[in-house]
């Protein structure tokens, strides 16, 4: 087995897990990089400290995480100069996230010069999408000038989940369809056929799909043209209010999920109207997925909110019961990894995602190292 050293690399911290095979040997997150009272300067500062700590004898690949690779970048990738290059040409397709991604390659790189890096993409896993899957109905050339097509995200997340969702029931991957619900601070569901994702809820950034912590999902355009022009507004606020402020707290005034179900026992009529909307969509985007896929064999949960707000994912799948679709509410509170009925036609499935088990898999795979 080969020791892999996986890096999320945020703007303002740096999150790792140490791999030996698949079993975790060190962890831990460095925050607030930069910031007043923060630990430390910068990445090379945190990365330094991270290498200090850390036992990194037999270290046979550092694996990043990526948020955007672009339409060229479809699995994992062995970094290398023209990589980077080509991953800072995308900074403007992913602005927040890019940036410290690169970061961390490039400290990660000067520290451990004689250890292969690789580039895990959340974009990569969604390129298998077919091509009308992905093209939205604009003119052509402006699609094709400024890469405007659909990318999606949380790849590694619905990889991971679909696979494990096969297992846990005992098929083969290659011969299983999932929708993969991925519901956290940032959510988005996947129709996975056969281990390939076919359709996915985000879009050419996360903020479409599913309604969000703090990201609106699906809107009508013409509600950004409505702000600018008859409210006045200016682009960059329009685009903060919809990242920052919409979800979950433009509805209710709490972005966390907890809060939000503690508001709505309480009686809050905002927190309810939030809940309602929040599996609603949700609810529309399964019903789409059936269609896509023509035959499920299962519903994942996964995520933050998918693994542990029963009530969440009892109401996003009510009313499907036609379907074949049900849940059962004893195994749902006791979340149980199946927790439909004995026999229901579509098993239900809760899965926890492990995305940097997935990165670590993936940097073995790019290197042809063992697992």
């Amino acid at each position: 087995m080969s020791r892999v050293l996986v890096l999320n690399s945020g703007s303002s911290s740096v999150k790792y897990r140490l791999f030996d095979g698949s079993a975790t040997v060190a962890k831990g997150l460095v925050e607030r990089i930069g910031e007043s009272g923060g630990e430390v300067n910068d990445h090379r500062a945190a990365l330094q400290g991270i290498m200090d700590e850390t036992d990194l004898s037999g270290l046979a690949a550092v694996g990043h995480r990526v948020v955007h690779g672009g339409p060229d970048f479809t699995g994992p990738t062995v970094i290398d100069d023209r990589v980077v290059a080509q991953v800072e040409t995308l900074v403007p397709l992913a602005p927040l996230h890019n940036p410290a991604a690169l970061t961390g390659i490039e400290v990660a790189r000067k520290l451990l010069p004689d250890v292969p890096q690789v580039a895990v993409f959340d974009t990569a896993f969604h390129a298998t999408i077919p091509p009308e899957g992905v093209t939205w109905a604009i003119d052509r050339s402006l699609a094709e000038r400024w890469q405007i097509r659909r990318y999606g995200f949380h790849g590694t997340s619905h990889a991971y989940v679909s696979r494990r969702t096969a297992e846990v029931l005992g098929r083969d991957p290659a011969s299983t369809n999932v929708i993969t619900l991925h519901l956290g601070n940032g959510a988005s569901a996947c129709a996975v056929e056969g281990g390939r994702s076919v359709a996915t809820s985000m879009g050419m950034s996360p903020l479409p799909g599913l309604v969000m912590g703090t990201r609106s999902g699906d809107i009508d355009p013409t509600v950004i043209f409505h702000l600018h022009r008859v409210a006045g507004l200016p682009l960059d606020e329009i685009e903060n209010s919809l990242t920052r402020h919409g979800g979950l707290l433009g509805l209710s005034g709490a972005n966390d999920l907890r809060t939000v179900l503690e508001r709505r026992a309480a009686g809050d009529a905002d927190a309810a109207l939030a809940f309602d909307v929040y599996c609603r969509r949700i609810r529309e985007y399964v019903g789409s997925y059936l269609a896509v896929l023509g035959r499920v064999d299962a519903i994942t949960f996964t995520a933050g909110v998918g693994e542990n707000a029963a009530a969440v994912r009892a109401a996003s799948l009510s009313g499907l019961e036609p379907l074949g679709i049900e849940i059962d509410p004893e195994r749902n509170e006791r979340r149980e990894e199946i927790i439909s009925p004995p026999g229901a036609r579509i098993p239900v499935c809760v899965i926890p995602t492990d995305e940097e088990l997935e990165i670590a898999d993936q940097s073995r795979t790019a290197l042809s190292l063992p697992r």
